[in-house]
């Protein structure tokens, strides 16, 4: 548990405004994420004006267990199977072959998505009671550092953000590692809290 777990009236709150289409802050095992329904294409839009995003920038992607995946990818790369075992729950973010429902707003127009299941206790929990993926682009306006907790997150975005669960404050430092594959294998794309090199040794 972290210092500060939300209660279950916050959880539900956050649940019910993402059931609106609304925009929920929330603490992760880096920054403070911003998490909208995946699948409501004007919430995901909402969340690209808030935070001043360019559009052909793709968002990142929390599930709470492996079964979520089979709603969002097209297929599960095998070179990722012992990655997944190895770092999930963890802050490692996976590249993988989009499903043909996601949109291309989630996908920025790549046909792929980056999927990570977090170990912090808030993120998890709040992605178990929503039931389905949830977005988790970093709580700040692009190009910003990151909120690493609520105060940051209002100041920040103001009464743009229809609701921030409190879970105290967050490591902050680094975002998580984003790792993708070309033609050559595994491809690093943004250096993070895990080293490219202990992700490589895991194959």
């Amino acid at each position: 548990m972290t210092e500060n777990y939300p209660s279950n009236e916050q959880f539900e709150q956050a649940v019910m405004v993402l059931n609106e289409g609304g925009i929920v802050g929330f603490p992760t095992e880096t920054f403070y994420g911003l998490g909208v329904d995946i699948f409501n294409d004007q919430a995901v839009d909402s969340l690209f004006r808030l935070k001043k995003r360019d559009y052909s920038k793709p968002i990142l992607v929390l599930i709470s267990d492996l079964n979520m995946l089979s709603g969002i990818v097209s297929e599960v790369p095998s070179m990722y199977e012992n990655l997944m075992e190895r770092f999930w729950p963890g802050p490692l973010t996976l590249i993988f072959p989009a499903s043909a429902n996601l949109s291309p707003l989630i996908t920025g127009s790549t046909n792929t998505v980056g999927v990570r299941i977090s170990p912090h206790p808030v993120a998890a929990e709040l992605c178990r009671r929503w039931g389905r993926p949830l977005t988790a682009t970093s709580a700040n306006l692009s190009g910003g550092i990151p909120a690493s907790n609520v105060k940051e997150v209002v100041e920040i975005f103001g009464d743009n953000i229809n609701y921030v669960v409190d879970g105290g404050n967050t490591p902050g430092n680094k975002c998580s590692t984003v790792v993708g594959m070309d033609k050559s294998g595994l491809c690093l794309i943004r250096q993070g809290q895990i080293e490219f090199g202990e992700i490589e040794a895991a194959l």
